[in-house]
């Protein structure tokens, strides 16, 4: 389907110059949605990290739980190839 500009409120389609520009446009976002995914994803894992950091400190005793939770979450982009590895993840539950 050809696509339009809107100019003065009249539909004037695109040149062929403009069509393989947006094409290239898309094909670019298409092809950086794996490092999007992946960006999402360590924002979040990086949040529920700073969450227990407080715990980690020096006077503090981590639990085997807290621990395991923590290397879990460090852990959780390791073997993700795709998007749709990404948007499928287990997030390991907080004890």
């Amino acid at each position: 389907m050809p696509r339009h500009h809107l100019i003065n409120g009249i539909q004037v389609p695109f040149t062929a110059e403009e069509e393989a520009q947006r094409d290239q446009e898309e094909q670019e976002w298409n092809d950086g949605a794996f490092d999007r995914a992946m960006a999402d994803l360590r924002k979040r894992r990086n949040r529920l990290l700073l969450e227990t950091d407080y715990l980690a400190l020096s006077d503090n005793t981590l639990t085997d739980d807290m621990t395991t939770y923590r290397q879990n979450l460090r852990d959780i982009t390791n073997g993700l190839s795709t998007v749709e590895d990404v948007n499928n993840i287990t997030w390991p539950t907080k004890p």
